[in-house]
């Protein structure tokens, strides 16, 4: 370790190696901070980011790198820097604090802690100095360590408190009313209290993409027919896409808007969002018929495709907001931008200015930069310049390609390039769908690689890891995962046994789903723990029930259950309905909060679609019959495979696959509803009328 490194020099973590040069005194977490904190009984400040934070990076830059507030820091605290994608059960604990101190939670997350862990003072970002009547990091610094020093038994009371409050907060939450066949519409008639109307989406601004959300409100349109269900989710797709928090040159979403009609983004891009997105967009195509969500999800899987595969053919984690020290530079465009990216293509330069919306004023941030949009459709920008409908489709394609070349030219943002193994399912499981519902075979190819991957490198005994990093051969053990790693790896390998019929994907869902339960569940009052039961000891063990950015952990770990006792042994399904039918009145009442919980509940509700193929699964009419399958939104559904040749097929799948014989050579198809199947059909037709009847 060099004069102006600290420990985070010695860290793995991209977030934590951004801070490796602070004169902040930083830490890792860990026993050496944890015992330095008793032996010098001073508190830790505990600072929670991640790579592709903008507000961590303003606050590095205003607070982390001056040396006069890293001076206090270093005389007043132990300093501890926690990367939440490494941890998210440090994060998912302290971000309560914040709640329970009645603010809004997020990034980057400040708590101050006694010795022993307790949280007694917590905020987000703070600035330099004082501010609109808001205190200045340096006189929180003081104001925390004087309380500390002076009053320490108030602190420890306050302390003990929030703690208790933590673990109250951590546990399955107990609604009250009665679950039945009417749930979809009770929580969507919630849902649709908060939809915006005119801009798609929930709320006013900030704006989210609430994927989970729009997941219910369609599950509510497709199976209960409901026009205004159907209608929100179609508004709300088009926005996006048609939004700035689309990326217009290269394909793939940003983090979130920060205005109400998804104009100006924070420039992050995540692979969750992304992930959830690119399977929610798949969906709305074959739900509502628009040929835009097809194309729109091509653009995306071509953006992960060119920018965020690793060579082992997994995905990094994130691209960051920020290049040369400012927000969004590398996406924004002014006039004479674009003019040096046209040139003499006068039509081009027409075409693109009016489409997109460029003017000398900009949009974003009164820079005179543009954030790029679909300010008119291309139909009526030919009629504003003057040319015909495909001459100006032709024009604003040159000009895309041109604008793409100019701008990878520009300072890129950074990458964080850790190999997050949640993440990485719930882009594998999308890709494997999006792969037969599109007909983009490679893209299921792309797919099992990365499954591949991840099971090679993370997954040991049915246990997943958390990450790997590029050129690791295997992770440490240490990097111990937490219940979306077990519960979205799982899921992924069912998807991808659905899509390629191979029932080794079975049996690692079931490792995965077996070790899950045993480390996870909490065998006394039901449902699943965050942490494992052999990670680190923290103030709280909680149970992640509410989704945030991503699904929770708890419904998918539910769903993994329901979806192996619905194929291959029953006794799964009570693990599920531990977890997911405590929380259903709540679920309920907070759709907006719980989204896939209360799509896995109505999948205990209402049952499932089940299609078992029967026969030679490489044959033509084998893969005639699934694309008439996968081509159709059919929630709840499971998809089998039966080669009477390989009896390995049906003892992997066996609660559905018993009954179940082919004809002769043919390959035939079964669909079952609430295990009352029909008779078996070999026409494509035959098993279309099956799967519309409902």
């Amino acid at each position: 370790m060099s004069a102006h490194e600290n420990r985070l020099a010695q860290e793995k973590s991209p977030y934590l190696l951004q801070h490796a040069r602070n004169p902040v005194d930083w830490y890792p977490w860990g026993a050496e901070a944890l015992e330095r904190a008793k032996r010098e009984d001073k508190p830790i400040l505990l600072s929670i980011g991640y790579a592709a934070c903008h507000w961590c990076h303003v606050m590095e830059r205003e607070s982390f790198e001056n040396d006069a507030i890293a001076k206090r820091m270093n005389e007043l605290f132990v300093n501890v820097k926690v990367d939440r994608e490494e941890r998210p059960d440090l994060d998912q604990v302290y971000q309560l604090v914040v709640q329970l101190m009645g603010r809004s939670g997020g990034w980057p997350l400040t708590v101050f802690l006694t010795p022993d862990q307790k949280p007694f003072f917590a905020g987000t970002y703070f600035p330099p100095a004082d501010k609109y009547g808001v205190p200045g990091f340096p006189a929180i610094l003081e104001a925390v360590a004087d309380a500390y020093k002076r009053r320490r038994g108030e602190v420890l009371a306050q302390a003990g408190e929030i703690t208790q409050e933590i673990g109250r907060v951590g546990a399955l939450p107990q609604g009250e009313g009665a679950i039945g066949q009417d749930l979809l519409r009770k929580a969507c008639r919630r849902l649709l209290a908060r939809f915006d109307s005119h801009n798609g989406g929930f709320g006013a601004r900030p704006k989210f993409p609430n994927t989970m959300s729009l997941d219910v409100l369609l599950l509510r349109g497709a199976l209960e027919g409901d026009a205004v269900s159907k209608e929100s989710v179609e508004l709300a797709l088009d926005k996006m896409q048609k939004g700035g928090i689309w990326d217009h040159l290269r394909g793939g979403f940003h983090r979130y808007s920060t205005d109400a009609r998804w104009l100006v983004p924070h420039f992050e891009k995540m692979l969750y969002d992304n992930a959830l997105l690119l399977r929610l967009y798949v969906d709305g195509y074959r739900a509502l018929g628009n040929p835009r969500f097809a194309d729109t999800a091509r653009a995306l899987v071509a953006y992960l495709f060119a920018e965020m595969r690793d060579a082992s053919g997994a995905f990094y984690a994130t691209q960051d907001a920020d290049s040369e020290g400012q927000e969004g530079k590398f996406f924004v465009w002014k006039l004479g931008d674009l003019r040096a990216a046209l040139g003499d293509d006068h039509e081009a330069y027409e075409v693109a200015r009016v489409h997109f919306g460029i003017t000398e004023e900009g949009n974003f941030e009164e820079t005179g930069a543009t954030v790029l949009s679909e300010v008119r459709s291309i139909e009526r920008t030919a009629a504003i310049v003057d040319l015909a409908t495909d001459v100006a489709k032709r024009a604003l394609e040159r000009a895309r390609a041109k604008m793409l070349a100019a701008r990878e030219q520009r300072p890129r943002p950074t990458r964080d390039d850790k190999i997050l193994a949640s993440w990485n399912a719930l882009l594998i499981g999308a890709l494997a769908e999006a792969g037969r519902a599109l007909d983009e075979p490679s893209w299921i190819g792309a797919a099992e690689v990365a499954f591949a991957a991840i099971e090679e490198r993370l997954v040991k005994d049915g246990r997943v890891r958390r990450y790997y990093m590029p050129g690791e051969s295997e992770a440490p053990e240490a990097r111990r995962g937490f219940l979306d790693d077990q519960a979205y790896v799982g899921n992924a390998a069912l998807d991808l046994y659905e899509v390629t019929g191979n029932p080794r994907y079975v049996a690692v869902a079931r490792a995965i789903a077996d070790a899950m339960i045993t480390h996870h569940e909490d065998k006394h009052e039901g449902g699943f723990f965050f942490a494992p039961d052999d990670g680190d000891a923290l103030i709280a063990r909680t149970k992640d029930v509410f989704d945030q950015a991503v699904p929770s952990g708890a419904s998918m770990a539910a769903e993994l259950c329901l979806r192996l006792g619905e194929i291959t042994d029953e006794t799964y399904i009570e693990h599920g309905r531990r977890q997911i039918e405590p929380i259903g009145p709540t679920a309920i009442d907070n759709p907006l909060g719980l989204g896939k919980a209360v799509a896995v509940l109505d999948r205990l509700v209402r049952g499932t679609v089940d299609v078992v193929l029967v026969g030679d699964p490489s044959s033509e009419r084998a893969q005639a019959l699934a694309k008439a399958v996968f081509r159709r939104y059919l929630p709840h559904r499971n998809v089998v495979w039966v080669d009477p040749r390989r009896p390995e097929t049906a003892e992997a799948v066996k609660v559905l696959a018993e009954g179940k014989a082919a004809r002769g050579d043919d390959t035939v198809a079964y669909v079952c509803r609430n295990r009352t199947c029909s008779a078996p059909v070999s026409d494509v037709t035959a098993l279309e009328g099956l799967l519309d009847r409902g």
